[in-house]
């Protein structure tokens, strides 16, 4: 079988009996040793663990016991979030030999339904940048062609869904580090409601506004994912229950866990789309604003109607989002001194800030600027002229898409605004990389629902557009980019 598949594909498969788990994680892990060398989408995989878990659920199937509703999928997990005994270096030198004692709640999650964790997938250092060019480790390359990046931070996520190297994936996504690399790579990356995902176990960048999300073929896979990890949380207080959305997927009343697989092909006939000006604007590729009209017609002719809107506090997302960014992410990483667990550092004496100094040597270039950054926002003589601005940016951003959102039912924009990019032609310029951000960055800032969608290609790489809703309107979301799916014209991966 091609492990290639959708997760809803594997599931019938593996249940109709036309497949074992055991066979597909096989396959699926040769199918790593083939292309890892050229792709390095993984930074562990656990092979004698999973294959061990496949032939249980194998045994269970058999025996006529409950088996949980992934069927022993073979699932992958960016490299910052928590599995027991499994390492969780976050990319970095700082955690190179860390391994939690712990399951992240997404992972009991999945686990719970009989995922197999086949491995933990390469990132940016700590989730800091766009390409997985800043991992400690290397880079990932983009299964379309290996001279390209494949978006970050969750580059190793997505590359390794796009290549055939696990059936789904969870990432995590502070400005777009789902949806990015989703887009570079031709897959479906979701970035759910702030507070519907449990953050616990997830090593955190900026806790405010990141959310754990799933990367896979299909946005029914991604709606089956969500399923799995989506609900309350008692060791996260920043969980909130779902509710049942209405036409538009707004939310509103109805208690009980919302299904996000339940009528997502219900169409989006009478839906209204914004099609969002400043996410078109004077820095976006050509190809990516022609593939963005050739969407909203696709959703007119699905019956729905698009019109343009303006967000004007767009044009002051992205350094509204450094700077809080920044400042959360100093505060984080101040933890990682090499004093609670860390590495061996040889040193001579035990002067505490030549020894801080040395430890944190190990940080990459871009950490080390965010470390910088945030500790400069928020201090005494400057908060006022930064760290407060970009708060009242964010809360202005938030009115606007509320007020925005009342007229529309979802909005509509390119995921990313450029094709994906040669691996190191944009490493020195770290201004123009975090540019890339604009168009994903709002729905971390104000809590949104967003997901990307693969729908075209240009010069034979992925283009991905991006569907934004109200909070809570999850369902709603999946349900539009549904639409938006079934037009896409995204031939398949070249490998």
């Amino acid at each position: 079988m091609d492990p290639r598949i959708s997760a809803l594909e594997y599931v019938r498969e593996v249940g109709s009996g036309s497949t074992t788990a055991e066979e597909f994680v096989a396959s699926t892990l040769d199918r790593i040793d083939r292309h890892e060398g050229s792709i390095h989408a993984y930074l562990s995989v656990d092979r004698e663990g999973s294959m061990e878990r496949a032939r249980d659920v194998d045994r269970r199937i058999r025996s006529g016991e409950r088996v949980g509703a992934c069927c022993g999928m073979p699932v992958s997990v960016k490299d910052n979030i928590c599995v027991k005994g499994m390492k969780a270096t976050c990319a970095s030198r700082v955690l190179e030999d860390f391994a939690p004692p712990y399951d992240a709640t997404v992972v009991s999650r999945l686990r719970a339904e009989d995922a197999v964790i086949i491995g933990k997938t390469n990132m940016d250092e700590f989730a800091m940048g766009l390409t997985t060019e800043f991992s400690a480790y290397g880079p990932t390359r983009n299964p379309w062609n290996p001279d390209f990046v494949p978006g970050g931070s969750s580059g190793g996520s997505a590359a390794a869904v796009a290549a055939g190297e696990c059936v789904a994936s969870l990432g995590s996504d502070t400005g777009g580090s789902v949806r990015n690399p989703a887009s570079f790579c031709g897959v479906v990356g979701f970035k759910p409601t702030y507070g519907l995902v449990s953050r616990y176990g997830l090593i955190s960048y900026a806790n405010s506004i990141e959310q754990v999300g799933p990367l896979a073929r299909t946005v029914e896979d991604a709606a089956f994912l969500l399923n799995v990890i989506a609900g309350q949380d008692p060791n996260d207080d920043t969980t909130a229950a779902a509710r049942r959305g209405g036409a538009g997927g707004s939310g509103g009343g109805g208690g009980g866990k919302e299904d996000y697989l339940g009528g997502i092909d219900a169409g989006v006939e009478g839906m209204t789309f914004g099609v969002v000006k400043e996410m078109l604007g004077s820095g976006a590729d050509g190809a990516v604003v022609d593939s963005a009209r050739r969407a909203a017609s696709s959703l007119e002719a699905a019956g729905a109607s698009c019109r343009e809107i303006s967000l004007g506090m767009v044009d002051y997302s992205v350094a509204a989002y450094y700077t809080i960014t920044s400042t959360e992410a100093g505060s984080n990483l101040a933890r990682y001194d090499n004093l609670r667990y860390g590495f061996d550092l040889p040193v001579e004496g035990y002067e505490f800030n030549a020894y801080i100094t040395k430890a944190r040597g190990r940080f990459g270039p871009e950490v080390a600027r965010r470390m910088i950054l945030g500790g400069f926002v928020p201090s005494a003589g400057h908060a006022g002229r930064y760290f407060l601005k970009a708060l009242k940016v964010k809360s202005r951003l938030t009115r606007q898409v509320d007020d925005a959102l009342k007229s529309v039912d979802f909005m509509l924009s390119p995921t990313v605004p450029v094709l994906p990019f040669r691996i190191g032609s944009r490493i020195d310029d770290p201004v123009a990389l975090l540019l890339v951000d604009i168009n994903t960055v709002t729905a971390n800032l104000t809590g949104k629902p967003a997901v990307s969608v693969p729908f075209d290609a240009a010069g034979g790489l992925p283009v991905g557009m991006q569907v934004m809703g109200p909070a809570m309107g999850d369902g709603g979301v999946l349900r539009a980019a549904h639409a938006l799916q079934k037009a896409a014209r995204l031939p398949g991966v070249p490998m």
